[in-house]
């Protein structure tokens, strides 16, 4: 009869206990102790070693292939590991019943992953099949890990190891009732599992299931990599439906609440991947009375980095619903997001950033979330990271979802606008945060209040960097936004007269702008003309005889389209009549 391990002993003693107390729901409770004993790795079916009435002979042609062994070892350098003789002699040593010949291939295995720098031929993978399912312990032990160091190091292909048919053992060996075995097989997995074919191929053969067991390890080691081979296949869409579908879940938010901080990273990055998809989030939210946003919370409390940055990620995924955005608001987790924007760590403010933007998009968070001061802080964080592309479009972009006629007047007291004109000023054509920045002023611009101040703030230099950028061609986005802020800026009279230098400048754009096919172009190049023309320098500029003939084939050209489109709502009109 098989020893029980001490986990089933405890779970033997707990229902002891129950039977003792007799609650009420002791027969469910019975049930589930006993399907937790069941699922056991040291009641797991393995290979009973052959019971012998002799002692292996060793044969001659094992003996020549272990004295073949010996002196490879002996002789090989560290660049020349492996040949066709070593390759013969590994074959007849793994398929030897000798368990100590198998174990002396599983050893030059090791040696060969600790010392190949190149790719390991395929057919050297074909002995591993005979070790992985050899009943000798340190056989599976030494084969294992030496798969893994393999792996690890990019020595073999991870789509072959699969192909070959090697995915079978490795997942047997899963059910091993050594924690060594089941440390090196769900490592094996995790490795593999970095495939978008090998991940079907392991939900496929039932791999799920014992991962979900091992992730509930009492052993660390068993724990982390089952937990990250987890991890690794909710990379798919399809294996996350069949991981939920198998109580993944459950499991995975439980393990946030592990000592471990990798466990607890490899779960949260779990959750993440699988909070992506917005057909989970029901499911996610549901299970233990909303537990998951209590216990991301408590993350991104965390005092290691990667864990904090994760919760927040999940967050972030999970904060796309409007419904879940009111409970994260509800439940405090603004002065949370609050606190870490102060971090010195700037992939913890990112991190912060990408949950406040989901949320800044809904409008109805607008006034709790400038409530909170957080304006203040996103200007401290322009001047600190000043050349961080991530910090800085989050931070334009979230300053330009909370603009609204309410909010100027605390956009203003945060020193937002000043910082965003520096930084403006300081960005070059081809920085990445420059169209953000830019895009964000120009929103700015439409409340009268922070205009004045955009305009108090700007100086020649402003002035001329903006032209310089509504020039530019071959962004045309951030040309638009420019010139979107000059023509905003242009109704004013003091801004006016630091545009007068450049009047040639303004009217090569605007004739660029009029020429072009996008009907925001031309409208935005018409509206530049009526707010700087109020300038009597600018009018007489723009009655230039090359602009006179733009605008005019312009307005020829929507005289044409308002034509055309009347006609089209009169046929439509008629066919409604006759229809009627």
């Amino acid at each position: 009869m098989e020893t029980f391990c001490e986990s089933c002993r405890r779970h033997l003693k707990n229902l002891v206990e129950l039977i003792q107390n007799a609650s009420e729901n002791l027969l469910q409770k019975i049930k589930d102790l006993f399907e937790s004993i069941q699922c056991c790795s040291c009641l797991k079916w393995s290979k009973p070693a052959p019971h012998r009435l002799y002692k292996p002979v060793l044969r001659q042609h094992e003996k020549a292939a272990a004295q073949e062994i010996l002196q490879h070892i002996e002789e090989a350098s560290e660049g020349k590991v492996i040949d066709t003789e070593c390759l013969e002699a590994l074959q007849t040593l793994a398929a030897s019943e000798n368990p100590s010949l198998q174990q002396s291939a599983a050893l030059y295995y090791l040696h060969i992953s600790e010392q190949l720098k190149n790719e390991l031929p395929e057919e050297y993978l074909e002995p591993y099949y005979a070790l992985l399912q050899s009943n000798d312990l340190e056989v599976q032990r030494k084969a294992s890990l030496s798969l893994v160091n393999l792996l690890v190091e990019g020595n073999v292909n991870k789509e072959r190891v699969v192909q070959i048919g090697l995915l079978e053992p490795i997942l047997e060996l899963l059910g091993s009732g050594d924690a060594t075995v089941q440390c090196n097989s769900c490592a094996c997995v995790a490795i593999l599992a970095t495939s978008v074919l090998n991940r079907e191929a392991i939900a496929a053969e039932g791999g799920i299931k014992t991962l979900l067991g091992l992730a509930k390890s009492y052993d660390p080691r068993v724990q982390q990599n089952a937990v990250g081979a987890i991890l690794n296949l909710t990379r798919s869409e399809k294996t996350q439906l069949l991981l939920c579908k198998e109580g993944a879940l459950p499991v995975l938010i439980l393990q946030l609440q592990s000592p471990d901080s990798e466990v607890q990273f490899y779960s949260c990055s779990a959750l993440t991947n699988i909070a992506s998809n917005p057909r989970h989030h029901p499911n996610m939210l549901q299970i233990g009375d909303g537990i998951l946003l209590k216990m991301l919370l408590s993350l991104m409390s965390s005092s290691v980095v990667k864990v904090c940055c994760q919760a927040c990620h999940c967050l972030r995924n999970l904060s796309r619903n409007e419904d879940t955005q009111a409970d994260i608001v509800a439940m405090n987790f603004l002065p949370q997001l609050h606190e870490l924007l102060k971090f010195s760590s700037k992939s913890v403010n990112e991190a912060a950033l990408s949950v406040l933007s989901m949320l800044s998009e809904n409008h109805s968070n607008t006034d709790v979330i400038v409530s909170e001061n957080i304006l203040k802080s996103l200007g401290k964080l322009l001047l600190t990271h000043k050349m961080s592309p991530g910090i800085n479009n989050y931070v334009a972009t979230i300053i330009q979802k909370l603009a609204t006629s309410k909010t100027q007047q605390a956009i203003i007291d945060s020193q937002c606008v000043v910082v965003l004109l520096q930084a403006l000023s300081r960005l070059g054509v081809h920085d990445e945060s420059l169209l953000y920045v830019t895009l964000c002023i120009a929103e700015l611009t439409k409340y009268e209040t922070i205009r004045t101040q955009v305009i108090q703030g700007s100086d020649v230099d402003i002035a001329a960097h903006l032209l310089m950028l509504s020039s530019q061609s071959e962004n045309i986005d951030l040309s638009f936004q420019a010139a979107c802020i000059i023509s905003q800026l242009g109704l004013d009279e003091m801004f006016s007269m630091l545009l007068r230098p450049h009047a040639r400048e303004i009217v090569g754009y605007v004739l660029r702008f009029l020429k072009h096919q996008e009907i925001r172009f031309q409208h935005l190049g018409l509206l530049t003309i009526r707010n700087l023309g109020k300038d009597s320098h600018f009018a007489a500029v723009f009655s230039e005889r090359q602009l006179t003939l733009q605008l005019n084939r312009v307005c020829q050209q929507t005289a044409e389209t308002q034509e055309l489109l009347q006609a089209v709502l009169f046929h439509k009109e008629g066919d409604q009549k006759q229809d009627d």
